[in-house]
């Protein structure tokens, strides 16, 4: 990518974070995953690292995907009820630096919501007696920050991947209705549908416990759960893993990958209304 792209690229990106910032409704979602971040970790009087994460990683899993994707449905919906989307496609802006310049600048906004309030929730660690978990004791020498800190960057790694399919959704789709009824059947989708499919497979004989492992990397949700317990709780305690991590890895990035392919390869496509 010359310099010329990269300016288009950042000039996006600058675009749609300053759209963001200047949005209350996107401030307001930030601020309620603060506040319900803080009120878990302050109620669950943790006394480690490890026992924050089991408090929290219920909790993450399900209104991550609600935040990005409030954060991201209407990204390119809204540029095109405005009209703003047929003048940027009379600029020199190819689809992928505009779709690429979106998502980094609506992921930064949603990074900064996400990341803040999960580093500030360990604060409250060493409040509540300091490093040390009475949950898996044997390894309470091993439970430290560094731990935790695994946790924030798979659940920033999560919290992109869904980004990527609101993205998706926001290029793909004709209406706001439309993409509002899709980004809320995807999020059903991936807080129950995936892990209900999955078990209900498993209760029918129709899904092998041999691939179950494979399996949880299909959604981003068991993906990310996968590598949490795997590598914050699982290497901490004994048994079978929770995951295989290179399959859950490789699913992540696949739906980040294949859900950015798909908005370049929509956003300019047809009329919308």
């Amino acid at each position: 990518m010359n310099r010329r792209s990269l300016d288009r690229l950042f000039a996006v990106a600058g675009r749609e974070l300053t759209t963001v910032a200047r949005t209350r409704a996107f401030l307001a979602l930030g601020g309620g995953f603060a506040l319900v971040v803080a009120v878990l970790a302050w109620a669950a009087d943790a006394v480690g690292y490890v026992p924050l994460v089991l408090d929290l990683l219920t909790p993450v899993e399900v209104l991550v995907p609600a935040l990005a994707l409030a954060f991201g449905y209407r990204a390119v919906l809204g540029d095109a009820e405005r009209g703003e989307l047929d003048v940027i496609r009379t600029y020199p802006v190819s689809r992928a630096t505009f779709v690429l310049g979106v998502f980094l600048g609506r992921a930064a906004a949603l990074l900064v919501a996400v990341i803040v309030p999960l580093l500030g929730a360990a604060v409250l660690v060493p409040l509540f007696g300091g490093v040390g978990t009475s949950v898996i004791a044997s390894h309470a020498a091993a439970d430290s920050p560094l731990v935790y800190l695994r946790f924030v960057v798979l659940a920033s790694a999560f919290a992109l991947v869904v980004m990527a399919a609101a993205l998706a959704i926001s290029a793909t789709a004709g209406t706001t209705r439309a993409g509002l009824v899709v980004a809320v059947a995807l999020g059903v989708a991936l807080v129950v549908g995936f892990d209900a499919g999955i078990v209900a497979g498993l209760a029918g004989g129709v899904i092998p416990e041999s691939g179950l492992e494979l399996l949880v990397a299909l959604s981003p949700n068991s993906a990310f759960r996968g590598l949490v317990l795997e590598s914050v709780v699982g290497g901490l305690a004994s048994g079978a893993p929770a995951a295989s991590p290179l399959a859950s890895v490789f699913g992540l990035l696949a739906w980040l990958v294949g859900a950015l392919s798909v908005a370049v390869l929509t956003v300019w496509s047809g009329p919308r209304r």
